[in-house]
């Protein structure tokens, strides 16, 4: 049952895992000023700094989607992370669809 939220980086309830440390996956929806502004680099650093694996890529509507997956409380980092993005980012949107954990990744990628 994946559970959405959105709202300009500020939504309560981010539809992460609630700080918890057992392993979690989340798919990132991120709309606003995110592409041409170094958000999927910056999410790949941030994300590695946290231990966190999955990918980043630019979506053809404007928007970044992002699948994360790691320990509960890395993962929640990495969201916050993404309601603000880079210095030169705006985030208008975030939804953030919880979905079931794989262990497929083991490094976190950058998809064109």
């Amino acid at each position: 049952m994946p559970l959405t939220t959105g709202g300009g980086g500020s939504s309560s309830g981010s539809g992460s895992s609630s700080g918890s440390n057992s392993k979690t996956r989340v798919r990132l929806f991120v709309a606003g000023k995110v592409q041409g502004v170094y958000f999927r680099q910056n999410t790949q650093i941030v994300a590695t700094e946290h231990g966190v694996y999955g990918w980043v890529r630019n979506l053809p509507d404007g928007r970044v989607e992002a699948v994360l997956e790691g320990d509960g409380d890395s993962v929640d980092k990495v969201v916050e992370w993404c309601r603000t993005g880079p210095p030169a980012a705006r985030v208008d949107d975030l939804q953030v669809v919880r979905e079931r954990y794989t262990g497929e990744f083991s490094d976190f990628l950058i998809s064109r």
